[in-house]
């Protein structure tokens, strides 16, 4: 099976063109009326309607644990299963609207993304590259800072609707410098059933899928 054999795995339309171009519409439609909020006070930026705070991609639309995208983490959970053999339990989801500019930068991820997946939900085109040798040669990742002569890693096209999925604490993964104007992406994070961290990222620390940051560990 390709996943055991490298860690990473394409699986083309994971969902059908039609929800992905649903998700993507609903994501610009949330990022202007979040914009509105805040400009004219009337909500404040606690993360519910997401943010443009975002440290690993500061100054785009993202939002952690959107109902909607906490929705396709379940749906898409079966398909995952029965292309990479895995048991899993989601963890949580986030998602990005990027703009022309964006910069994804070379990193490994926390323990909550043991298995992770990139779903491209619309937008212009902008591949994905995966280092498969699990080395590690980030020094800085927010600064984008790698030792010299990094591996150039794999490069993976997606279209709407198909994912990526890969063992984010394993491989380190990218993006270069988005020369398209907008471009919608939203990750999707599990655990193996039986692994290490199983237990205590269960919903990455909240009481149940659908609920902001701020609940985590507390149930």
């Amino acid at each position: 099976m390709t996943f055991e054999k490298q860690k990473y795995q394409v699986i083309k339309k994971a969902i059908s063109y039609d929800l992905a171009n649903f998700c993507f519409n609903y994501l610009l439609l949330k990022r202007d009326a979040a914009k509105y909020m805040y400009i004219n006070n009337i909500i404040a930026d606690t993360g519910m309607w997401g943010t443009w705070a975002d440290r690993q991609v500061p100054n785009v639309y993202s939002h952690y644990a959107d109902p909607v995208m906490e929705t396709l983490l379940m749906k898409v959970l079966p398909v995952m299963k029965e292309q990479t053999g895995l048991d899993l339990i989601p963890t949580y989801s986030y998602t990005r609207v990027y703009e022309n500019g964006s910069i994804l930068k070379r990193h490994k991820d926390r323990p909550s993304c043991e298995i992770s997946t990139t779903l491209n939900l619309g937008g212009d085109m902008w591949p994905i590259y995966i280092d498969p040798t699990g080395s590690d040669n980030v020094i800085d990742e927010y600064k984008n800072i790698h030792k010299p002569n990094a591996p150039p890693g794999n490069r993976v096209d997606l279209e709407p609707g198909d994912m990526l999925v890969y063992s984010g604490c394993d491989l380190e993964h990218w993006r270069e410098p988005f020369e398209g104007n907008i471009c919608g992406q939203v990750f999707l994070h599990y655990n193996h059933v039986n692994g290490p961290y199983a237990d205590k990222n269960k919903f990455d620390g909240r009481p149940m899928l659908g609920t902001p940051d701020f609940v985590k560990n507390k149930n």
